[in-house]
């Protein structure tokens, strides 16, 4: 008897424990879960990227495409009143070129990567086609190629393109030459290229076809390299043969002709034209330096442009004229008068002589730096020229331009920000200067173009802001040159350090560091060859450590804009608990650490891990002690496209990978500790924005943002926020991002849980006047106004996520509802009642509640969870 309620027993309890329903698992880290905290845009516009390409739609002169060098692409279907970015998720950003199908306009091909050779220049994965104007795409071949300068499509078949395949920048190797597919991409026949072993450096730089018979095709085959300290052409990089140059085919590229007929015998980059209505005129503008060479003159002494009035058998040079032909090389001819020819260069020369002689007049309303023309046909008048500031439109050959500044694209290298309400962002940008605007507006027009204010320099970098002084701030320019500027008076003044004469000069980087100091208010660090600590708003200055750099003799200075110079400190970083502490990291493969303020150096280049050894340092990020630090590695420039940090915990003696699973192939650029928790960790990649909550065991991408480099990051001290700053697509904002600090382990195995929320403001906006502005105005993102509520579920259910709003004295002032999607979920409270509790409450909801401190109370089926926060209000507002 016993023994039978014993098995009863045992079998009613196997019954209950079936029956019990599993406790779902908190759903796996990925951007879905971290979705709601998505970034902004706030731009800005103001300023453009370096524009690759243009292309018109042929059936619709309204329409057209630019590619963007390191940002995607944008379309316009108005003629440049508004655009929409259609190049978002594909896994590069880098446009060489983009044709549009003659026969069906719907046909949009794209060579990614591009195609001016500039140190700072990203790489492609081969072509890419869309066959709905560029809706959706597909990636069709050539994954080896990665720069494609120039694409041309078959007048009566979309299907059948011929692409240039350039190669990679760096490194030898891949795919190089003059390819062709019939198929739309399924197959691919090269039809040209450069010898073996020559073709291991040379591709081809640009072609033409002949327009009335495009079995005739003109190619420049172009050698090059650039390592972190040199850029060489030509016979220099080919064992002293001369393998680039003009060929010509007749029969589709079965069989080509050199033509060398009155043109130089060692040539570098070619860019060529074939005049449309007599295609047996020929113009090409040739990179040449055989009889001696001139670094910043726009004449060269043995190339410039050369005409073919036999389709090529025969070239007169009729110009010397080619400005700094690695950047530009870029000719057109009017498709009516031969005459009529367009160089680009740091202008847009124009010649109506046929090239004898150029004129610029018109043409220097633009910015400079000219790398995209395109002449309308059915309009002659009508030019669209990409620069290194944007794209501009004329209709009136030059006379007057529009400059299309309705899309964010600045390539942005460094950022900082200060701790005004609302705080301002600092920043330096590819050759568009730094500038200075707000994290948001309190408009309803947005963060407009005309709240950024550029505070001067060439190409812009690291900027800094006067921690003593709010009116100054401090920004470099390539090669060091840092200068001080006053908001107050608009005064720049130059505080570049200087050595004393007879004494070594010293170097500094195409991109130097600049910080501010968080320990000692008005100390700046700035570093070169050596660091140097500024005071007295920059007056004073001394050196405080020796020379940190390997010091190789042929890799230290090179003739140029300083894009080459190397051996140099490349990043410097101070603990930010510790003063006296500074990390420095150079582009040669050296790290050091001071702990006296440059009393005296360590290096720690012996303890490095050995995949870090000899590679470019491109950061150093020091951690919540001492002790930690992060160091991020960019080695593309050696062919290695890995993504690699480390972190040390003793002071840099030994160090642990955490690049974790970071998708190969988008080398690392930045890393930014979380300043709550420091198991979160940002980092910025060639192609996107990542985040860890486990120390780099495991990142998924962050912030929704589009494929893009992201060359800086940080978070806000006070706000919490992440700011992002992209090479190609200007800045980005993920607001308070302390929800993460606080998504431990035990957080997510809760069924629903409410996170800190941060004090807020209650004010009105500025009228403005979006909602009449339909859309040709760009406009950056302000946040939502009010109090952000973020919010962990753990699973996906039906009923939504409820909460409620009550103030000191325990009275409900508004009830919000979300839905219950696993993951983070994210609303905004405008700080007024909602109608549901206006009869309690009393009165209309167009006033905002007290001030005080309020309670959210999150409930989601049995799970509760609160948090209480501050409410100011700005005065003279009435309140309820």
């Amino acid at each position: 008897m016993v023994r039978a309620l014993r098995i009863v027993t045992l079998v009613s309890i196997t019954l209950l424990v079936s029956a019990a329903k599993p406790e779902p698992p908190a759903p796996a880290l990925d951007k879905d879960t971290l979705a709601a905290l998505k970034a902004r845009a706030i731009g800005p516009a103001i300023m453009g990227g370096r524009v690759s390409s243009i292309a018109l739609d042929p059936s619709d002169g309204a329409t057209f495409y630019v590619g963007l060098g390191t940002g995607g692409i944008m379309k316009t279907t108005n003629a440049g009143a508004s655009f929409s970015a259609i190049f978002e998720k594909e896994k590069v950003a880098a446009i060489g070129d983009i044709a549009v199908a003659p026969s069906d306009p719907k046909v949009v091909w794209v060579g990614s990567g591009e195609g001016n050779d500039r140190n700072s220049s990203s790489w492609g994965d081969g072509v890419y086609r869309s066959e709905d104007s560029g809706a959706t795409w597909t990636n069709v071949g050539l994954g080896f190629s990665k720069a494609i300068p120039r694409v041309v499509v078959a007048a009566k078949d979309p299907k059948t393109a011929w692409v240039a395949v350039m190669g990679d920048l760096w490194n030898p190797g891949g795919e190089r030459g003059l390819y062709k597919t019939t198929d739309a991409g399924k197959s691919w026949k090269r039809l040209l290229s450069a010898p073996s072993p020559q073709d291991a450096v040379a591709g081809c730089g640009d072609f033409a076809v002949d327009p009335q018979n495009q079995d005739v095709i003109y190619a420049a085959l172009y050698a090059r390299r650039r390592t972190p300290w040199s850029f060489a052409y030509g016979a220099a990089v080919t064992d002293g043969k001369n393998v680039s140059g003009i060929f010509k085919t007749i029969d589709g590229g079965a069989h080509w002709t050199k033509l060398t007929k009155g043109l130089p015998d060692d040539t570098g980059r070619i860019g060529l034209a074939v005049f449309a209505k007599n295609p047996r005129i020929v113009y090409a503008v040739v990179q040449s330096d055989e009889e001696g060479s001139s670094t910043w003159g726009v004449r060269s002494k043995s190339g410039g442009v050369f005409r073919s009035d036999d389709a090529g058998s025969t070239w007169t040079r009729v110009n010397p004229l080619n400005p700094r032909p690695f950047y530009f090389s870029q000719i057109r001819v009017d498709p009516e008068s031969d005459q009529r020819v367009y160089l680009l260069g740091y202008l847009v020369h124009v010649s109506d002589d046929g090239g004898k002689s150029f004129r610029e007049d018109a043409f220097k309303k633009v910015h400079p730096d000219c790398h995209a023309l395109v002449i309308d046909p059915a309009k002659r008048d009508r030019l669209l020229l990409g620069t290194d500031g944007g794209v501009y439109q004329t209709y009136d050959v030059g006379k007057t331009w529009d400059l299309l500044n309705k899309f964010a694209a600045g390539e942005y290298y460094r950022i900082n920000v200060d701790d005004s309400v609302p705080y301002r962002i600092c920043g330096g940008l590819q050759d568009n200067s730094n500038f200075v605007g707000p994290v948001r507006t309190y408009s309803k027009d947005g963060i407009m173009n005309s709240d950024w204010i550029q505070i001067g320099g060439g190409d812009g970098f690291s900027c800094a802001f006067d921690s003593k002084n709010p009116t100054l701030v401090y920004a470099e320019s390539q090669g060091g040159e840092m200068h001080r500027f006053d908001f107050a008076t608009g005064e720049i003044k130059v505080v570049k350090p200087e050595p004393a004469e007879g004494t070594p000069g010293y170097r500094f980087h195409w991109n130097s560091p600049l910080i501010g100091s968080v320990h000692e208010p008005g100390v700046l660090y700035l570093a070169g060859n050596r660091v140097f600590r500024f005071t007295n708003k920059g007056e004073n200055w001394k050196a405080i450590s020796p020379d940190l750099t390997a010091k190789i003799a042929d890799r230290i200075e090179t003739v140029g804009s300083g894009a080459e110079t190397y051996g140099i400190v490349y990043t410097l970083a101070e603990s930010p608990v510790k003063k006296g502490m500074l990390w420095a990291g150079t582009d040669d493969g050296k790290l050091w650490v001071t702990e006296d303020d440059g009393g005296t150096w360590s290096e720690l280049t012996s303890s490095l891990p050995a995949a870090a050894k000899g590679e470019w340092i491109s950061r150093v990020e020091p951690g919540h002690d001492a002790a930690t630090a992060y160091l991020v590695v960019d080695a593309h420039r050696s062919g290695k496209l890995t993504p690699m940090i480390w972190r040390t915990g003793d002071r840099g003696k030994s160090w642990a990978s955490v690049s974790g699973d970071l998708p190969d192939g988008g080398p690392a650029k930045v890393v930014r500790e979380d300043p709550t928790r420091p198991d979160v960790l940002y980092a910025g990649t060639e192609f996107g924005l990542f985040a860890t909550l486990d120390r780099g065991a495991h990142w998924v991408p962050f912030g929704g943002l589009p494929t893009v480099a992201v060359d800086d990051i940080l978070v806000h001290p006070r706000e919490k926020d992440l700011v992002i700053a992209t090479h190609g697509r200007s800045l980005f904002v993920v607001d308070d991002v302390s929800a993460l600090g606080a998504l431990t382990k035990e957080a997510r195995s809760e069924d629903a849980k409410l996170f800190p929320i941060r004090a807020v403001l209650g004010r009105y906006p500025y009228p403005g006047w979006v909602d009449s502005s339909g859309g040709t105005v760009y406009r950056g993102d302000n946040p939502p106004d009010g109090a952000l509520l973020t919010f962990w579920v753990k699973a996906t259910g039906p009923d939504p996520v409820k909460i409620e709003i009550k103030n000191a004295s325990d009275q409900t002032v508004a009830n919000l509802t979300a839905p219950a999607i696993a993951g983070l979920g994210r609303v905004a409270w405008d700080l007024k009642p909602t109608k549901d509790v206006l009869t309690e409450y009393g009165g209309e909801g167009s006033l905002f509640v007290r001030p005080g401190t309020y309670t959210a109370i999150l409930t989601l089926g049995k799970a509760t969870s609160k948090q209480s926060f501050d409410v100011k209000i700005a005065p003279g507002i009435e309140t309820r």
